[in-house]
């Protein structure tokens, strides 16, 4: 795609504003919507014309990178910085040793769940199944006539050319989706797009799995990574420097850099409280604060950004990131924070999540999701739904549900599933199998493990989504996955946390919210004037500051972070403590997620 003099909103469709190439701090007690990890000076160059300078000295340059990079626009302006340095370049596209794209269709069908709009199967094999392996091995260089020669294009590392430069060439994954639902890209191997959830179906369960898989293959060997987001001015930063950033940033707190979503039933709380972002959306619904596979770390260095996704992380320090659980979670991060926001909005689709068992037979995934809502804010009288009245008939509940769905007629929900009210700081626990959802009128933060598609819609109040189309409804697959037998009473008892004080000391205490012996993580809340210190005690922390204005993080290794409400970060296993500053002039309070001590046991059931 030639990008010369076009407009952004021609690739990408997104009310998101493309991050900014210059750093700029927020102001003062303000959500940052670009937190970024400081590097130093002089680590990041930004352009064409410094990529340039980097190859200029080899013979041999192989330039890999993820899909949806927009790799023609990448030769054009590279060769032009080239031809402006008197350097002629050879360029081969490693898609020419790709298998056609009818081929890789036949062979990734497989995995795509048929018809199916949302599910498939996590696809089991590698990158190198997307080529023809005697055309990678014929790529070689030109012997004479070029200054140097490019392998450019997704997995161009797999041709061999060891003794090459090794660049990458990084996509954010939010990125990668708004240029798929411009329909500017199209998936691994395809001559062309296709519908953008077809497309985001299809990137979930086979693209983003070889492609990571890959990244992870060639991490130790980059001379240079590359931020392609924006496609005019690209940022570069040596694979040292990038290593070592990754090495320091598993032992220091930092966010990973968030992202907002409009939907059908979304709010205003976002509006209010994050006045920074784009106000053209008719709403935001979610808030990706860390849903690792799908966000991106920042670094910065003379205010200039770079962006690579979350994974590089985990391929190289999951160890010293997750701590006793690295063996068991490999380099999947566990925990998962996001926003739901209902304020002035609607209810959420009735819903629940699949068994353990259901997860990995079906789609392919190594655990499950289960949940939890803590209740950043709500007004009064919102509530949320949660386990089913005493006496449900599940016959009759499924025939209605099919009924509504089938000839759009309204189902009294209320004559089946029970509601509480939502009071600010609640915590209300969601295993798998609970049927629930968020009243209108919240703000939910919502702490779970990190699967965040697997979501079984029985009814979702018969409106429509901004496409002007019906969400899809899984009646079946929800109904082989209700635990029927959390009804009555035992929601009370066994779904909303009971907090007590754990810990205390002058001007501070601990909270310990339980959690549900099925959920593998736990939730703790830091209550302070002054200050808290903690232990990670062998598991990475999830935070987020959910009451007060600002706090600033101090780890063991001497770095200080300041974060704001409503900001999510994270604290590394091999942090091994960290103090907790409050720098607002209200009482602050942190919550906490991380994994339990006895996690293994939990998830074997």
């Amino acid at each position: 795609m030639n990008l010369k003099g076009k407009d952004s909103s021609e690739w990408r469709k997104s009310e998101q504003e493309l991050r900014p190439v210059k750093y700029t701090p927020v102001e003062d007690n303000t959500y940052d919507l670009y937190p970024a990890f400081p590097l130093g000076p002089d680590k990041i160059d930004v352009g064409f014309d410094a990529i340039a300078e980097k190859i200029s000295n080899f013979g041999k340059v192989v330039i890999d990178g993820y899909t949806g990079v927009f790799w023609g626009n990448f030769r054009k302006q590279l060769n032009q910085a080239l031809e402006n340095k008197n350097l002629k370049a050879e360029w081969i596209d490693v898609s020419g040793a790709m298998l056609e794209a009818d081929e890789i269709e036949k062979m990734v069908t497989p995995y795509l769940g048929g018809e199916d709009p949302i599910f498939g199967t996590r696809y089991t094999g590698e990158l190198i199944d997307f080529f023809d392996e005697e055309k990678l091995k014929k790529i070689a260089p030109a012997s004479s006539g070029y200054d140097l020669s490019i392998l450019y294009g997704c997995g161009a590392a797999l041709a061999g050319w060891d003794d090459a430069l090794l660049m990458y060439a990084d996509l954010p994954k939010n990125e990668l989706q708004f240029r798929s639902r411009a329909q500017s890209v199209h998936n691994l191997g395809a001559d062309k797009p296709d519908h953008p959830k077809k497309m985001y179906k299809r990137y979930y369960f086979v693209d983003w799995v070889v492609l990571n898989k890959h990244k992870e293959k060639v991490l130790a060997g980059l001379d240079w990574v590359i931020d392609e987001q924006q496609p005019q001015f690209p940022s570069v930063m040596s694979g040292k420097t990038f290593r070592n950033a990754l090495y320091k940033m598993s032992k220091s707190s930092f966010r990973a850099r968030p992202w907002f979503e409009p939907g059908t039933w979304g709010g205003q709380w976002c509006f209010e409280h994050i006045p920074q972002l784009p106000k053209e959306p008719v709403n935001y619904a979610w808030s990706f604060e860390l849903i690792t596979p799908e966000n991106g770390i920042t670094f910065t260095s003379n205010e200039k950004l770079l962006e690579t996704s979350f994974d590089w992380l985990m391929y190289q320090e999951n160890e010293a990131v997750l701590g006793e659980c690295a063996d068991t979670f490999k380099y999947e991060f566990p925990i998962r924070f996001d926003f739901l926001d209902t304020f002035d909005g609607g209810n959420l689709s009735v819903q629940c999540h699949p068994y353990p068992e259901f997860i990995k037979k079906e789609f392919g995934e190594n655990y499950t999701q289960d949940e939890t809502y803590y209740m950043l804010d709500c007004k009064p009288g919102a509530k949320v739904y949660l386990g089913f009245h005493d006496g449900i008939e599940p016959d009759k509940f499924r025939k209605e549900l099919e009924q509504s769905a089938e000839n759009n007629i309204p189902v009294e929900i209320d004559d089946y599933v029970q509601s509480f009210e939502a009071n600010k700081h609640d915590l209300f626990l969601i295993p798998h199998g609970t049927i629930h959802c968020s009243g209108t009128d919240n703000m939910v933060l919502e702490i779970s493990a990190t699967p965040y598609i697997f979501t079984f819609k029985m009814y979702d109040w018969l409106r429509l989504d901004l496409d002007g189309k019906p969400r899809p409804i899984n009646i079946e697959r929800a109904f082989k996955n209700l635990d029927f037998d959390r009804q009555g009473n035992r929601v009370p008892e066994e779904l909303i946390s009971k907090p007590s004080v754990i810990k205390e000391g002058d001007n501070w205490k601990v909270l310990h919210f339980p959690t549900h012996e099925k959920h593998f993580y736990d939730v703790h809340r830091f209550e302070f004037d002054e200050s808290v210190e903690a232990k990670t005690n062998g598991s990475c922390q999830v935070l987020s500051l959910v009451e007060g204005s600002k706090v600033r993080v101090e780890t063991k290794n001497g770095e200080s972070t300041t974060y704001h409400y409503a900001e999510t970060f994270i604290v590394p296993a091999a942090a091994e403590s960290y103090r907790i500053i409050n720098e607002g002039k209200e009482l602050a309070k942190v919550v906490t997620a991380f994994v339990k001590k006895d996690f293994s046991k939990i998830l074997k059931r």
